[in-house]
């Protein structure tokens, strides 16, 4: 059997040591192993694909990013790019498909599985958005960058008597900013699961400066909203294939930082984290995620269990389908949200 692997859509540490699993498991069930390159557009075309073995994953489980590369490509926006990628699977010789991805790759994999009938997928997402599993590969290590930031930025808010604001990723839903939030010791945490008045949040700084805690820190994810600070004439780019706009061009977290100072007169200084939350070597809970579903995904193919996504389930390794992971966007728990309020 010779399957392929693939990573799409956003980087996201622990993507290397997904790719090492599925080779290493292959290997040991006799399989040949092609890795696409860079996401779908290495099916476009004429294909970009090589071959892997164990040496060329050797030493790739602590490393960031992807072997393979990745893109936002997205075959399914003209008919013949679709045809283009059913031609070169078949032109490859690929008996089975292993697509590492999150909500957009994973919607095109749903796509192929109805049309080709042999992908299985992997969920990857630093925002944890896919609908089921109780994290995707990324996820732990984008929450520990947000919280050795927020570890440093007590230093400094406190040493300058400063509010910060801290902008982190988060376009559908805020599991970033919440669970960094809560993890980092945050005093007010802003997500799109629960709009927020503007005037709420300077009360709450103002308050906190009157009970002598003289520095407050904010996180706010970048699709949060607050009420009275509007997105009117803010240009947001053109979407991406998958009709995504670039989300850090609301600037929230400078606008805030600006609103804040200007209602309550105090000194206030903003921070984007942006890309510092995909990059990095993979935190220990991702590398051993990104294992044990690399490892799940190969016997998948094995055994014939095509349109299935390994997913992490209350501690277990279960099967979804790939079609249920991509119905809804999961928002982020809001009791975690109740639970960081209690420490502001």
């Amino acid at each position: 059997m010779r399957i392929a692997v693939m990573t799409g859509g956003g980087d996201a540490a622990g993507l290397n040591a997904a790719i090492r699993a599925v080779v290493r498991r292959a290997i040991s069930l006799n399989f040949d192993v092609l890795g696409v390159r860079s996401g779908w557009a290495g099916l476009l075309g004429g294909g970009n694909l090589q071959r892997l073995d164990s040496r060329l994953v050797s030493g790739i489980l602590h490393q960031g990013g992807t072997i393979l590369g990745t893109s936002r490509a997205n075959p399914l926006t003209r008919p013949e790019e679709f045809e283009q990628v059913l031609a070169n699977l078949k032109a490859f010789g690929i008996d089975g498909l292993v697509v590492i991805g999150g909500p957009d790759t994973l919607m095109v994999a749903a796509e192929l599985q109805d049309r080709w009938g042999r992908v299985v997928g992997i969920p990857k997402t630093i925002d944890n958005t896919l609908n089921g599993p109780d994290a995707s590969i990324g996820y732990s290590t984008a929450v520990a960058v947000v919280t050795e930031a927020l570890d440093r930025l007590h230093t400094t808010a406190s040493s300058h008597h400063r509010v910060l604001v801290a902008e982190v990723m988060g376009r559908d839903a805020g599991w970033v900013a919440v669970a960094g939030g809560l993890a980092g010791g945050a005093d007010i945490v802003i997500i799109p699961e629960v709009p927020v008045e503007l005037d709420t949040i300077c009360e709450h700084v103002v308050t906190r400066r009157a009970q002598g805690r003289d520095f407050s820190i904010v996180v706010v994810a970048e699709a949060a909203v607050v009420t009275d600070l509007s997105d009117e004439g803010i240009d947001l780019g053109r979407p991406d294939p998958y009709g995504r706009v670039k989300l850090d061009r609301r600037n929230i977290g400078e606008r805030l930082a600006a609103e804040i100072e200007k209602r309550t007169g105090l000194e206030t200084r903003f921070i984007v984290l942006g890309y510092l939350q995909r990059g990095g070597v993979p935190t220990a809970e991702d590398r051993i995620l990104a294992t044990r579903l690399g490892v799940a995904a190969v016997d998948y193919v094995a055994e014939g269990r095509f349109g299935y996504v390994p997913c992490l389930c209350g501690g277990k390794i279960q099967p979804a389908p790939i079609r249920d992971l991509v119905s809804r966007s999961q928002p982020a728990d809001v009791e975690l949200y109740e639970l960081a309020k209690l420490f502001d």
